[in-house]
């Protein structure tokens, strides 16, 4: 699987648009954030969005923000699990898709562990 794009702005936050300091791995944790960067599933961050802020307005030790992350992670592997071979012909898109995103979320589990979606 080759490197996501979450975003081409890597020099802003991704939540409050401030200049970024950092970087955030969308999946995190034992083995996740190693997986993350290797398939590119990171975003700019600022520290105070990052860990340093309230804990209400930060990713870490926010467990809705950090369930959240781990999601849009997955969602981003799983569409460019599907986009790798895209196909142009639309009806036939359209199921291999389908079937496609269902391969994708088990993919997902084989090397992430784990599903968040």
């Amino acid at each position: 699987m080759s490197k996501s794009t979450v975003t081409e702005y890597s020099e802003i936050c991704s939540f409050c648009g401030r200049q970024a300091e950092g970087e955030h791995h969308l999946i995190f944790g034992t083995a996740g954030r190693e997986l993350s960067e290797k398939d590119g599933l990171k975003i700019p961050i600022c520290n105070n969005c990052h860990n340093m802020g309230d804990k209400l307005n930060r990713v870490h030790d926010n467990p809705m923000a950090e369930k959240l992350s781990k999601m849009l992670g997955q969602a981003i592997w799983e569409r460019d699990w599907i986009l790798k071979d895209a196909v142009h012909d639309e009806d036939e898109e359209k199921e291999i898709q389908k079937l496609e995103s269902r391969i994708a979320r088990k993919e997902f589990r084989k090397r992430y562990g784990k599903s968040y979606l």
